[in-house]
Parts: structure tokens; sequence; C-alpha cells
């Protein structure tokens, strides 16, 4: 190899490198770069007294919209006044400052029913956005509450392409309103909330042009996940007949697993090796169903159940979706236990729990690497070991006000957390850790 060859090879090697890097910083959509509430960033987990240093605050009036981040920009959705009506808003917020880059009005406040619910003790969230932005490839895509979905450019929030499922697709909302992420998946955007046979529906990202429409669901509250499944890569959607997952080149149904619905579904389906598991409130429960594929198609089997009837072996989620890693989920299995909810390890393969720590709430929690980042739904921030052998925490901070319902992440060193009122970004970088 000459030298002009080496060299080139090197720098072709770096700008791969460094591109990976890049790529890996990013969390741009609702469940992270992976799809599944993890990222392989390293960060600082061992915090001073105080914990981590807050870059800064700023106010997120309403809603229970996460963060997605890239191209030094955290996105979300709140609540603003717009000529002088409460509108609900798609913000980019620079990444380094937390002040305004863009705003974008994208629908109504109209909610139909406060999640506060007033008189219900410790649940205080008020009402707002449920759902959470996607920005994939300098475009940002908004599922609004009243299911008008929306392309806007990442870097003036310009809208590139709308459509509106309530008119376009003879749409069906749901109490509360949408609280479903767009998925991007390849060159797709898959969202869920059409009329009979186009209640889901795919469009080409970049041209917002229909690329297929198809099947008979009513909506939940649910993102829907995108997965390989004996090498089949589809889309599952949580729906109110249960699960459906979809073939993501042209949805084209796999296998269904029928599931109760009660009131509201909101976790996203959770995918380990060829075991799904899904759960939710209102005394429903969890558990799982093993996917099978032979000559004759796709088959889902449940493999475990257990109601949700609030005692310690209940695996219920009430929205907070929980992680997978080797063998066990990892999460916040409670319901309406605001303040006091335990975060739980659970036995993927069998529904065993294997340990509960009560104090969480129904926050939210990622993972990083072998360690669980949670967000209580007072706005403590914990890290904690993922291991079946017991609960080990390592790191606890309050760090935010307000009622968090939201899910905490991790882009380039640092994390971004927000509440029903305020918005915080905490240094977390390997340099704060020797400070």
């Amino acid at each position: 190899m000459t030298k002009k060859t080496f060299a080139l090879s090197f720098t072709l090697i770096a700008t791969l490198a460094a591109a990976t890097l890049a790529h890996a910083a990013d969390w741009p959509q609702y469940r992270g770069p992976n799809l599944d509430g993890s990222t392989s960033e390293k960060i600082a987990t061992k915090w001073p007294v105080g914990g981590p240093k807050t870059l800064w605050k700023t106010p997120t009036p309403s809603g229970f919209s996460s963060f997605t981040v890239a191209g030094g920009k955290a996105f979300t959705q709140v609540t603003r006044e717009v000529d002088g009506a409460p509108r609900e808003v798609a913000v980019a917020l620079d990444a380094n400052t937390g002040k305004d880059v863009w705003a974008f009005p994208v629908g109504s406040t109209a909610y139909g029913n406060a999640g506060g619910m007033a008189g219900a003790k410790g649940n205080d969230g008020g009402d707002g956005a449920r759902s959470t932005p996607t920005v994939v490839g300098g475009k940002v895509y908004v599922l609004a509450s009243d299911l008008a979905l929306f392309c806007l450019d990442a870097n003036t929030g310009k809208q590139v392409w709308t459509h509106d499922l309530m008119k376009e697709f003879a749409g069906r909302n749901i109490s509360w309103k949408n609280a479903a992420s767009p998925l991007v998946e390849g060159n797709l955007v898959y969202v869920a909330g059409g009329g009979p046979e186009q209640s889901i529906l795919a469009f080409n990202k970049d041209t917002g042009a229909l690329a297929w429409k198809a099947h008979d669901e009513k909506i939940t509250h649910s993102t829907p996940v995108a997965a390989t499944i004996h090498g089949v890569r589809q889309v599952i959607f949580f729906c109110q007949s249960g699960l459906v997952s979809v073939d993501a080149k042209d949805g084209k149904l796999l296998w269904k697993r029928p599931f109760k619905f009660a009131v509201s579904t909101a976790m996203t389906p959770i995918v380990g090796g060829d075991l799904v598991f899904c759960s939710a409130g209102y005394g429903v429960g969890g558990g799982a169903a093993r996917i099978t594929k032979d000559a004759s198609g796709f088959k889902a089997e449940e493999t475990w159940f257990v109601a949700g009837n609030g005692k310690p072996e209940s695996v219920a989620n009430h929205w907070s979706t929980p992680l997978y890693k080797d063998g066990h989920l990892y999460g916040m299995f409670q319901f309406k236990e605001y303040g006091s909810g335990p975060l739980k390890c659970v036995e993927l393969a069998t529904g065993k729990v294997k340990w509960s720590q009560p104090g969480f709430g129904p926050g939210n929690a990622i993972l990083l690497g072998g360690q669980i980042l949670a967000l209580s739904d007072t706005g403590e921030l914990v890290i904690a070991e993922a291991s079946p052998a017991g609960y080990k925490e390592v790191s606890r901070a309050k760090v935010i006000g307000g009622k968090c319902w939201s899910t905490p992440v991790v882009s380039n060193g640092r994390i971004y957390v927000r509440s029903t009122t305020e918005a915080a970004c905490l240094d977390v970088s390997a340099k704060s850790a020797q400070r």
C-alpha cells in the first residue's frame, strides 16, 4: 500500500468513524436511536452532591411530550398562546442554550379530558401534548393530538408536507386524543388513526406521498415499534384489538395477538428475540407472546399473562414503557401509584418479578449499556444497575419541578428532561466527572 493510498484509507475510516459517533450522539425518535429505549453513548454516572451541572432550563408549559435531539437542536411539543388562543406547538430549542430556534403550531388544545383528573391524589399532570417529534435526515415529523401529521424542515421549522388523518383518511381519534409518536423506518413514516381499511398508514418521508394504507383497527395511545423477527422487518402496533404486526414494506398483516383494551393503552410493545411483551393498566395486566414462523406464516402464542390486580406480582404498565436487556425487563410496572410506584425487574420468559424498588411513580427510563437511567414522576433522576441480582443504585438527584410523565434522553454527553412546567439540560459528559 502506498503512502497516498494509506492516507486516503485512513481519512475514509476516520470520516466513517466520525459519522458513526455523530449518529450515535443523536436521540432521533421517541424510543431512541435503536428503537428500544437504549443508547451506546457513555456518560458520567457517578454524580457530585446536588447532581449533574444544569446547563439550562426553560419553560415547557403543559403536556407529556419527551425530547428528541439531533443536529444541535432539541425538539418537543408544548402549549403556547398563538394569536390570542392556546395552541399545541412543535418547538426546536438550541441544544446549547435552550433558546427557541423555531416554533410551529400543529393543532388545538381541546383535548376533551383533563389529564389532571381533579381530585385524584398525586395525579396533577394537567393536560397537553402527549406525542414526541421524530427527527430524521434534516426533517421533523410531528403527529398532533388531532391526528394531523406534519413534516417540517429541522433547521427552519417550515412545513414540507402535511396530512390530516381525520379529514383525508376518515380518522378516528381516542379519549385524551393522540399520544403516539411518528415512527420513521427506512424511507417511510408509519402512523395509525385512519378509518376502515386505512387505519394504519405509511408515507414517503421526503415527499409525503402515500405508500400504503390497510387494516381496520382503532388506535390506542401507544407508539408503534419496528423490529426484525425471524428475519422479517415488521412494524408492531398496539391497537384496541391487541398487537398487530405488519410487513414494513407493504403493510400486509404478519400476525396478531388479541389483548384486552380498557380506557387507555399507552406502552410501546417490547421485543426480546421471538418474545413480544405488552401490558396495560385499568385492571388489564401484562404478558408475553412467542412469535413463530413456518411455511404457513407467522403465529403469536401466549406464553404467560399476569392480571393487573395491583399485587406485587403485577406487571401492568400505565404508560411507562419498560426496557429489555439479557432476558429481563426493567421499568415502572404500576398503575396510578403516583410518587410511590416501583421500578421492577421482570424475567421476560416467565413474568416473574425479580426485584421491586418503590418510590418512582409512573415515570420513564432508558438504558445506558448495563445501567438504567430513570426519571421519577416527581423529577428525580436515578442511575441504577440493570441486573436481575437486585436493585443497586449508583446516583440520584432532584433535577426538575412539575409532573414528569415524559422520558429522559441522552445525547452528546447531556441528559434532557422535561415536565409539565419546565425542561432542563444536564451535563453528564466525561469531562463533567473530572470537575
